[in-house]
């Protein structure tokens, strides 16, 4: 069985969020079972790009309307990702150092539509040059949306028809909202598929893609449930899609995120070892930030957004600090400058319990997991969260809100079988009763240690979620044999 899976990101390539570890991982998991997996991304004008080697195999020109599009497909030239890697270059479009933002203003590239709408029949109109045509293609978010689409309604790509497509929403809240204006620039589409392209009177790139795909998958089962009344704007689409959508569980690569052998870490360490183990990454955390490692250290890993709930730590950790109780706690990640300039003011206020860092930056992250105590997540909105079985794999207690995947992977350990601390409604009073919690815990040291034990225990790896795709991509074939 041979997939293409058509992104925005892929991890270590270009990462943003939770979808470039997604892609990044499930094609290495799925050659496991049987299915030959490429992955095809937007050359960006970034390091890894810059500093890894491409070869050409094949070039065309496209039409955005009255405008042509030249293009070429690249190949990276040792498969080093365990799957081959392929980039779509269009100097004009895709030749600048962000992904979704420009990195000296901040804000969306003004062309958003055109990139991703190049990007797309680029892809479409090289595999029409292949003489085996893939057996699916599977789409991920807004940006690969469209595709659906022109397969099965575009006589330009009337050879696709018949191949079966997903799309997987990694996050609803993100569209791809554009106006009608656009639609000149679409390749011809049947009159039977032009209705596909609106919702509310503008183009919706989500929409189409959740109409058109053969098959609709989500990364949990609870997150599907929750698109039906918080999506955005989509809610009543997903109700009706229902019948043909799915969630599927993330899964982590275990092999990145291993605690024996990850050269990120200060000490490396397993179930056997990891009371020594976690010791010394905590000293060696703290020692980095400056912290008391005798205290129960909480980390927050992510964007400083409101989906993530990182409006809520000021208010909280003022409150936490206020009440005397002796805890570390660290954040890294970038977001909003009110957000950020209120955490400063509190890392301010509490220096020598709170410490932030406004970056994204891997190795640190990998350390935080390895020497915390708990790792904090608060999220509004989370369609699946990596975060939380990173942690555990490393054996940090997750502290979580019971929303999408959290809910999925994470049971409270008031509960048989429980391993974590959770709580139900996004607000002050619930957080902090949680970390309240979570502070006795850490004083039990029994209970604590065997929790430490038993989260590194888990099976979050994408094994499990790569067979259930491949569940899904036989069901789709089989509808024409």
């Amino acid at each position: 069985m041979h997939v293409i899976h058509a992104s925005a990101e892929c991890y270590p390539v270009a990462k943003v969020g939770g979808l470039a570890d997604v892609v990044g991982s499930l094609p290495k998991y799925l050659k496991k079972h049987e299915v030959e997996s490429w992955v095809v991304i937007p050359k960006y004008d970034i390091d890894w790009i810059r500093n890894h080697g491409f070869e050409d195999v094949h070039e065309g020109v496209v039409a955005l309307g009255d405008f042509k599009i030249e293009y070429k497909i690249q190949r990276e030239d040792s498969d080093r990702l365990g799957f081959p890697l392929f980039v779509v270059q269009i100097d004009h479009l895709f030749s600048r150092p962000g992904i979704y933002l420009d990195p000296q203003s901040g804000y969306g590239y003004w062309d958003e539509f055109e990139r991703y709408l190049s990007f797309q029949v680029a892809i479409l109109d090289w595999l029409k040059s292949f003489s085996e045509k893939p057996d699916l293609i599977h789409c991920h978010d807004h940006h690969t949306s469209f595709m659906p689409l022109f397969m099965s309604y575009s006589p330009v790509y009337h050879e696709f028809a018949t191949i079966p497509t997903v799309l997987t929403i990694h996050n609803a809240q993100y569209h791809g909202w554009y106006g009608p204006e656009k639609r000149n620039l679409f390749p011809i589409i049947n009159p039977e598929g032009e209705g596909y392209l609106y919702w509310n009177g503008k183009i919706n790139a989500m929409g189409c893609g959740i109409r058109t795909c053969w098959q609709l998958s989500t990364v949990s089962p609870t997150y599907m449930e929750e698109m039906q009344y918080n999506s955005n704007g989509l809610e009543a689409l997903f109700a009706h899609e229902r019948p043909k959508s799915t969630g599927i569980i993330n899964g982590i690569d275990t092999d990145v995120w291993n605690p024996l052998k990850d050269p990120m870490i200060a000490r490396n360490y397993d179930r056997r070892s990891y009371k020594k183990g976690k010791r010394e990454n905590k000293e060696a955390l703290c020692r980095e930030v400056n912290l008391d490692p005798a205290k129960p250290t909480f980390s927050f890993i992510g964007r400083l957004v409101a989906e993530k709930g990182a409006d809520l730590l000021p208010d909280l950790l003022d409150s936490v600090m206020t009440e005397g109780d002796e805890v570390n706690f660290i954040i890294l990640g970038t977001g909003t400058p009110d957000t950020e300039d209120r955490l400063k003011q509190i890392e301010h206020r509490y220096p020598d319990r709170v410490k932030v860092r406004f970056a994204y930056n891997e190795p640190f992250a990998h350390q935080i997991y390895a020497g915390s105590d708990f790792i904090f997540m608060p999220s509004r909105v989370e369609p699946c969260g990596l975060n939380q079985m990173y942690a555990m794999r490393y054996g940090t207690i997750p502290v979580v809100r019971e929303v999408g995947g959290l809910k999925d992977t994470v049971i409270d350990y008031d509960y048989a079988e429980g391993y974590g601390i959770t709580f139900r409604d996004f607000n002050l009073e619930d957080s902090s009763r949680a970390l309240q919690r979570a502070i006795v815990l850490y004083q039990d040291e029994q209970t604590f240690r065997r929790l430490q034990r038993y989260t590194m225990g888990l099976d979050f790896s994408w094994d499990r979620s790569a067979a259930e795709y491949r569940n899904v991509y036989t069901q789709l074939l089989n509808r024409f044999k």
